[in-house]
C-alpha cells in the first residue's frame, strides 16, 4: 500500500539560475562600433590603398630626385623633400573624407536593400546607438585612422628618402629635418582631423545618414539633388548665389582655413592656429545643431522604415 507523503521538496538556493546581467548603452555603443568596421572594410583599406600607392609613385620621385639633389641648393632641397610628406597626409585625409561621404550614404540604405534591417532590429539596439554607431565613424574613427596611417606613411617616407639619397650629397640631418613628423606637425596634423574632418564636416555626414535612412533608390542622387535644386531655384529666383556659399564655406572651412589654403601646404590648410580660433566660429555650433537634426531625423526613418 502506497501512503501519500507529506515531505515537500525545495530546490536549493544555491542552485537557483542568477538573472542575466544588462548590457550597458556604452558598451553596446562599443560593440555596434566594432560591427560597422568589421562589415565595412574599406573603412580602412582605402586610406592604407591609397598609402600604397602613394609609397610607390614617392619612391619613383626620389629615384629621379636623387640624380639632380646635387644642383638644388639648400633651400630647394629643403622644399624638394618636405612637400611630398604633406602631400601624403592630404592623399590619406582626401580619401577618407570620400570614404566618409560613401560611407554614410549606405550605412542605413544598405541594410535595408539587403533586408538585414529585419535582423538587426531584432537584437536589443535602439535605434539611437545604432544611428550614433554608424556617425562615429566618419567623425572619429576615419580621422584616427587618417592620423594613424599618415604617421606610419610618413615615417616609411622618410626611411626611404634616407636610403635612397644616401650618398648624394645630402645630409641624414637635411633630410630628418625635411619630414613632417615633428612634434609639432604630428599635433597639428591630429588637431587637424579631429576639428575640421570630425566636428565640422559632421553636418555633411548628417544628412547622408538622413538621405540613407529614406531613399527609395539611388541615396547618391537624393543626396546631391536637393541641393542643387535650392541653388537653382535661388539662382533663378533672386540671381543670388548664397546657399552655394554655405556649401563652400562647410567644404572649404571658417575665413581662417581659407587664408591658410592660399598660403600654406595641403596638410597645413584648414588648421586653426588655436582651439579657441576654432570653437568661437559660429559655423561651427549653427552646423553641429544642423547636423544633429538631421541624425534626429534618421533615427526616427530608421524606426519606422522597413526594407525595400
Amino acid at each position: 500500500m502506497n501512503f501519500p507523503s507529506n515531505t515537500q521538496y525545495e530546490a536549493p538556493r544555491d542552485s537557483a539560475v542568477a538573472p542575466p546581467t544588462s548590457i550597458g548603452p556604452a558598451r553596446i555603443m562599443y560593440w555596434s562600433i566594432l560591427r560597422e568596421i568589421w562589415e565595412n572594410r574599406s573603412i580602412y583599406l582605402a586610406p592604407l590603398a591609397a598609402a600604397a600607392v602613394f609609397l610607390a609613385g614617392f619612391l619613383i620621385s626620389l629615384i629621379r630626385l636623387r640624380q639632380r639633389m646635387g644642383s638644388l641648393n639648400a633651400q630647394q632641397q629643403h622644399e624638394a623633400l618636405a612637400m611630398p610628406f604633406e602631400y601624403a597626409a592630404a592623399v590619406v585625409m582626401g580619401t577618407a573624407f570620400v570614404v566618409g561621404i560613401f560611407y554614410t550614404m549606405d550605412a542605413l540604405y544598405g541594410e535595408r536593400r539587403d533586408r538585414s534591417i529585419l535582423f538587426w532590429k531584432s537584437l536589443p539596439v535602439s535605434d539611437v546607438i545604432t544611428v550614433l554607431s554608424k556617425l562615429v565613424i566618419p567623425v572619429f574613427v576615419l580621422p584616427l585612422l587618417s592620423f594613424a596611417i599618415t604617421l606610419a606613411t610618413q615615417f616609411i617616407m622618410l626611411l626611404l628618402s634616407t636610403a635612397v639619397l644616401a650618398g648624394s650629397g645630402v645630409s641624414v640631418a637635411t633630410v630628418w629635418s625635411s619630414s613632417s613628423l615633428s612634434f609639432h606637425a604630428t599635433v597639428g596634423l591630429f588637431y587637424h582631423l579631429l576639428t575640421i574632418h570630425g566636428l565640422w564636416y559632421a553636418p555633411l555626414y548628417g544628412w547622408m545618414l538622413l538621405v540613407s535612412a529614406w531613399a527609395p533608390r539611388a541615396p547618391i542622387i537624393w543626396a546631391v539633388l536637393p541641393p542643387f535644386v535650392i541653388w537653382a531655384v535661388e539662382k533663378i529666383a533672386f540671381n543670388t548665389s548664397y546657399f552655394l556659399k554655405m556649401m563652400e564655406y562647410r567644404v572649404i572651412g571658417p575665413e581662417f582655413a581659407r587664408s591658410a589654403m592660399q598660403a600654406s601646404p595641403p596638410m597645413s590648410s584648414m588648421v586653426p592656429p588655436t582651439p579657441l580660433t576654432f570653437f568661437i566660429v559660429p559655423g561651427l555650433w549653427i552646423g553641429l545643431a544642423v547636423g544633429a537634426a538631421f541624425v534626429a531625423g534618421a533615427v526616427r526613418l530608421r524606426r519606422y522604415r522597413g526594407p525595400i
